[in-house]
Order: C-alpha cells, then structure tokens, then sequence
C-alpha cells in the first residue's frame, strides 16, 4: 500500500470529498473554511480550480465531469462551472443545507437542510426550484439511487422517496440503529443502503418491504477500542460503496477505515489509523481510487487535534478469496494547519 499527500489543502476542517462520476482523477473537497476546491489527483500540481461560499461548506456534488453543487451554513445551494468559472446561486434553504445529491436518472439535484426540509433543484431551468417537501426532523444525511432517495433525519426517521413523485414517502422507517445517524449510502445495485451512526455502528437494510427481504437487514458494531480496559465507541461519520465490487468503506472517529463484504457480513480489511478522525469517504467511478479524508469532527470539542487530510486509494488486483481488490496506490490529501 502507498500513499501520497496532496498540497493546497483547504485552510480548516474538511467537510466531504467526492469524486467525479466521469473521470477517475477528479476529486471535489469542501471545507469549513468557506471552499469547494476540484484536485486531479494524478498529476503533481493537483489543484486545479476553487471556488468559495460566504460561509462553511457542508457537502457538495458533481452532476457531470464540468459542475459541481455545493450548500452549507450559508443556506445557499450554488453550481460552478469548471470550464467557465461562472458560479451561480440557484436559491436557498431556511437553514444550513446539510447534504447535496444529484439524481442522474432525473438530472435533478437534491438537498436536505436543518430546516426540515428536502428540496428539488432543476438543473437545465433558469427557475431552478422544482418542490419542497417538508420533513418530520432535522435532516442528517441523504443519498440517491436510480429513483430511490433515502433521507436519514432526527427522532431515527428514516424516509424512502420514489424522486419521480415525492407527494409521500414510499416508505416510512424507524432506524435500526438507537442513536443519531450520521451517514447513509444507497448500495451500487439499487437493493438497499447501509447506514451509520454515532454508536459505533452501521446497519444494512433492504428496499423491498417483503418479509422475506426485511430477514436479510442486519446491524453490527465497529470502530471501537479498548483503551485502559475501557470499551471506547466512536461515531461512524462515512460510508461509502465500491461501484465495481459492491463492498464498501467505513471510517470513524477512531480515524480507522474498514473494507466490509456486506453479503458475507465479514470484515475484508483495516488499515492503519489515520491522524485523526475521517470525515469522508469517496470512490472514484471506476472503482480504482478511494479518497479518506482525516480531518477532526469534535466529537470531544475543542481541543488540539493533528491536521487535517485527504486520501485516496487505487484497488486493483484481486486476491482469490476476496471481495476486494488490493490497495496499490493511495494518495494521501493532507492539509496543514
């Protein structure tokens, strides 16, 4: 395994890294220090263009290999154009925006804010807003599949929209895990999501509501230590799918990232721990790379932490017995404080 650093790092806390569903080598950051910043992680001056909000960016999103949406504490939901450098406010939320999606099938963008909502953005229309749809909480984390949005709210709500016709929920579910989430990822194939929380837990569930699919969902605990003869339990803040081989990633605040065959219900990797908690976690489109950012999420408050950084991964050659594949490469995206 090898891994390498990238420069130009944002100046604060990194909130989310996504790769680009176009090209491999794309790799969009946001930050608390007001940024979106777009990196090629295959050339040795990766930085290759950034742009700013009036306040910490909380998610962002490409729709294709030119835009990126990206929302935060600004309440504003924005779309850059990397061939242009235009940027443009396409409206906002009551609150923070929490989380920004794109659904390719429907070209849509959609975001989840604090102000318990989620709305519907139309990318190709000059009035942009195509719905707001009220929620029963806080909205935590959301991800799209096919037509399957999956929004993860306070009170454990979790709803499950057809994006075609959001009037009501499909279905509506209590989480299986007891405390509050903190990510979810629908799964490459379109069956389900896993989702994670600030227990130390992550749980694997199905959208088919038949019982004989609900017996398939399970739940089980990760990311914790023994420190002093004391079981210590972290928040599990990123999750994400290999799109190649259907695994997929965890990483905590305990600053470990695990690879987990989620058919097999094992554990295929750890790797060693990271500086610091990982906030994010991305694959790139072709399955290849995995990007880790490390970057402290004061789940202990204030107080003197490493620097912040980023990471990705190449997945290449298979073992015989594997789910996954190797890390052969693994640029490590580091900001210095």
């Amino acid at each position: 395994m090898q891994q390498y650093e990238l420069y130009d790092m944002p100046a604060d806390a990194i909130s989310s890294v996504v790769f680009s569903p176009t090209n491999p080598a794309y790799l969009l950051v946001s930050s608390w220090d007001k940024s979106v910043r777009l990196y090629d992680v295959q050339v040795p001056a990766p930085l290759k263009t950034s742009y700013t909000h009036k306040a910490p960016v909380l998610d962002s999103c490409f729709s294709d290999g030119s835009h990126a949406f990206s929302g935060g504490l600004d309440k504003r939901l924005k779309k850059f154009d990397f061939n242009t450098g235009n940027d443009t406010i396409l409206g906002l939320h009551d609150e923070a925006i929490k989380c920004v999606e794109y659904s390719k099938e429907n070209s849509l963008i959609v975001t989840g804010s604090w102000d318990k909502s989620i709305r519907l953005w139309d990318i190709r229309s000059k009035d942009a807003t195509v719905g707001i749809y009220p929620q029963p909480g806080k909205v935590f984390a959301i991800d799209v599949m096919n037509h399957k949005l999956v929004v993860a709210m306070a009170g454990r709500h979790v709803f499950i929209y057809d994006v075609r016709n959001m009037k009501d929920a499909i279905q509506k579910r209590e989480s299986s895990l007891k405390y509050m989430t903190r990510c979810v990822k629908c799964m490459p194939n379109g069956e389900g999501y896993a989702s994670s929380s600030i227990e130390g837990r992550v749980s694997v569930e199905f959208f088919d509501p038949s019982p004989k699919s609900q017996a398939r969902k399970y739940a089980f605990k990760c990311h914790r230590k023994v420190i002093d003869g004391v079981d210590t339990v972290y928040p599990v803040n990123a999750l994400a799918f290999n799109p190649t081989h259907g695994t997929f990633a965890s990483g905590g605040a305990d600053g470990v990232v695990n690879i987990w065959d989620g058919f097999n219900k094992k554990r295929l990797r750890q790797y060693p721990s990271y500086p610091s908690s990982v906030a994010s976690l991305s694959f790139s489109c072709d399955g290849r790379f995995l990007a880790v950012a490390s970057s402290y999420t004061f789940e202990e408050g204030e107080k003197d932490h490493p620097p912040d950084s980023k990471t990705n991964a190449d997945l290449n050659s298979w073992e015989a017995n594997e789910m996954i594949g190797h890390f052969l490469e693994k640029p490590y995206l580091t900001r210095n404080s």
